[in-house]
């Protein structure tokens, strides 16, 4: 349906975005201006306790510091209610008073025609539920008590009938109330005779599932074989007006509520198992019909949901599910758009755990999901041996074709580093070096943790501390820099609250500290308390009284927050930076008794050239890192430890 030109500029106009997202969150009023339409809260998207989620309401805009959520009043509503385009704007449009315009005449005529095919479909919805109660289907109700548990009121819920074993039952009952032939055969109830008779019907001596529309429409009907001798154990509806399968989901509309309600979404595979799923408690749970999941398939699901979880069976047929799925998602995944899997015990599925284990069951698998970029790795790997260089050169090829399959730049990136880690843990013996204890002599001489000289306060600007530190020294520092800014710079915590939760600190005590800012008000003199109350004084107290802290450019009086603002993030990027830059050198350390060659000396010039990019020359041996303008420390104490892993190659290769 399209829409005069001007009308969605009225709904927005007319539309308040703060009394839109007002219905779904709880604002700040302390960081709050309602007056000017500045307003802000948890972000309704994902779990958080601070308020990073930030509406101008003049604008008509909303942005997500934490998850980068940001859209208009539609697309809030499309968002938080699961609907598509066009019902957001009927519910924007019936809140503001204005009426919706009216279809062409042509698609006016369509939406009669397929109206009436669902009339039709809801009549035969009726007939098959009457038939399970009779005699003849005494055998299908003894399937669905016994075998499946299914009592009377689950079966009603979920409308489960029974098709006669018999030819023209349907057509026969559709055509007695005064159907006409070709609405029978156009909603794919009954099919013509090739012999010039009457036409059959489609579904005999099956157990009939309605599969209904996210409009709550029945469209089509699953059907489960009693014959056992059946060709088809599974025979769903034919394509129609109403019906296309591959762009269809069992159980669509009730999963987009649940899910809207913050239930995770599954994706299982067939009927019972989402009816058990749903009954245990899993009420997003959808459901493709018959085929393997396809890409417009995949699009409803991240409509619901950003990241759907693949439930499938534990046997070999669904790990090879979980693998095809793999090559369908991989070009189609954005950022926060992604899939999990969760494979059921061997021999299982879903209504088999339940039964077996119940709800609990169920959710120990759930938590134990695998990500995308895992499953893709374990495929890889399942696909044959990887014990010599040329079977480990093929597997790294094909992850390399596999990661290029992904069109957001973003996340292939990301998808490149997760597969290296993967890889370094899977083929390396990763030997890591025991911390050094306290008072043994570390380089230099100087001894591990003990507190350095001071030094003039110009050379503190230009380096900020003197002699030489171990590497572990420098994160400690960086650390502790992130952590002192937060704690007297409260009113940023909210900004950084997502990132320093999930960050991994190398300091015992910095989590802690880091997690209990993150859930603590933005008071300063409460904020120091609650650290105390969580059991963090002791570390707050060595963060806030160390000498190279105390110096810090951002935490002098009266400095501007966006100074403060740029040293965390720029603290925080460097740290995963150097983690990364150092595991790059790790792996190459451990090559290099092996491999000496080109390859290897790039590979170590340019995890160094990372490592020392923004690093000025010093005089050997005077200090190990410097200090830019904004109080972010540039590390330098790799260098030795580089220079000692190119003296073991060859002069010729050194100088290439």
């Amino acid at each position: 349906m399209s829409l005069p030109p001007g009308f969605l500029d009225e709904l927005r106009a007319r539309t308040s975005l703060a009394q839109v997202v007002g219905r779904k969150v709880m604002w700040d009023n302390r960081k709050s201006n309602q007056g000017r339409g500045d307003m802000w809260a948890p972000c309704p998207f994902h779990q958080e306790k601070s308020a990073s989620f930030h509406v101008d309401d003049k604008k008509g805009y909303y942005y997500c510091f934490g998850c980068h959520a940001k859209g208009d009043a539609l697309n809030f509503v499309r968002e938080t209610e699961n609907v598509n385009f066009m019902e957001a704007v009927e519910i924007l449009a019936r809140e503001a008073g204005m009426t919706m315009p009216a279809p062409d005449p042509v698609a006016q005529a369509k939406a009669d025609r397929s109206s009436q095919l669902v009339d039709v479909m809801e009549e035969a919805v009726k007939f098959f539920r009457l038939q399970l109660r009779t005699g003849a289907a005494a055998e299908a109700r003894r399937y669905l008590s016994e075998k499946r548990g299914l009592s009377a009121d689950v079966l009603d819920r979920w409308e489960i009938g029974f098709a006669p074993d018999a030819w023209q039952a349907l057509w026969d009952h559709l055509r007695g109330k005064g159907v006409e032939e070709q609405k029978i055969l156009d909603a794919g109830l009954s099919r013509p005779s090739n012999r010039g008779g009457k036409p059959y019907d489609t579904f005999r001596n099956r157990i009939i599932f309605p599969i209904r529309d996210v409009r709550g429409r029945a469209i089509a009907f699953g059907g489960r074989a009693m014959d056992p001798n059946d060709n088809a154990k599974y025979l769903n509806s034919p394509e129609t007006a109403l019906f296309d399968k591959g762009r269809t989901l069992f159980n669509h509309s009730r999963a987009r509520a649940a899910s809207g309600k913050g239930q995770p979404l599954i994706v299982a595979e067939g009927y019972m198992d989402v009816i058990a799923l749903s009954e245990a408690g899993f009420e997003a749970v959808v459901a493709p019909l018959g085929t393997a999941v396809t890409e417009t398939q995949l699009q409803l699901l991240w409509r619901m949901a950003p990241e759907p979880v693949v439930a499938l069976d534990g046997d070999t047929a669904g790990l090879r599910a979980a693998r095809r799925v793999v090559d369908l998602a991989l070009p189609l995944i954005q950022p926060g758009q992604s899939l999990r899997f969760a494979l059921m015990p061997e021999g299982q599925d879903p209504d088999d755990l339940i039964r077996a284990k119940g709800p609990k069951g169920v959710q120990a698998v759930l938590e134990k999901t695998i990500p995308l970029v895992r499953m893709l790795f374990d495929r890889e790997i399942a696909h044959g041996p990887v014990d010599t260089p040329e079977a480990r050169a093929d597997f790294d090829r094909r992850l390399r074709d596999a990661v290029a399959k992904i069109q957001s730049k973003e996340v292939q990136f990301h998808y490149t580093q997760a597969l290296k880690d993967l890889t370094w843990q899977t083929f390396r013996a990763r030997t890591r070096r025991a911390p050094m204890p306290q008072g043994v002599p570390g380089r230099g001489g100087q001894k591990r943790g003990a507190q350095t000289a001071a030094v003039p306060t110009a050379t503190l600007r230009a380096s900020l501390l003197a002699g030489n530190v171990g590497k572990r020294d420098i994160e400690v520092l960086k650390e502790r820099s992130v952590l002192a800014i937060l704690i007297r710079r409260p009113d940023l915590v909210s900004v950084f609250a997502d990132g320093i939760e999930d960050f991994s600190f190398c300091e015992p005590g910095h989590h802690d500290v880091a997690l209990t800012l993150a859930s603590c008000s933005d008071h300063a003199a409460q904020l120091e308390a609650d650290l105390d109350r969580a059991g963090c004084g002791e570390t707050v107290g060595r963060i806030l009284d160390d000498p190279t802290v105390k110096i810090l450019p951002a935490l002098r009086p009266g400095q501007d927050i966006e100074v403060a603002k740029m040293t965390v993030a720029e603290l925080l990027a460097t740290l995963e930076a150097d983690r990364g830059h150092r595991l790059e050198l790790e792996e190459a350390e451990h090559d290099i008794g092996a491999a000496e060659n080109e390859v290897l000396t790039q590979r170590l010039s340019l995890a160094n050239q990372a490592l020392h990019k923004a690093a000025t020359p010093r005089e050997a041996g005077s200090v190990d890192f410097d200090v830019a303008p904004n109080g972010v420390l540039i590390d330098r104490s790799e260098k030795e430890r580089f220079e000692a892993l190119l003296s073991q190659l060859d002069p010729e290769k050194r100088g290439k």
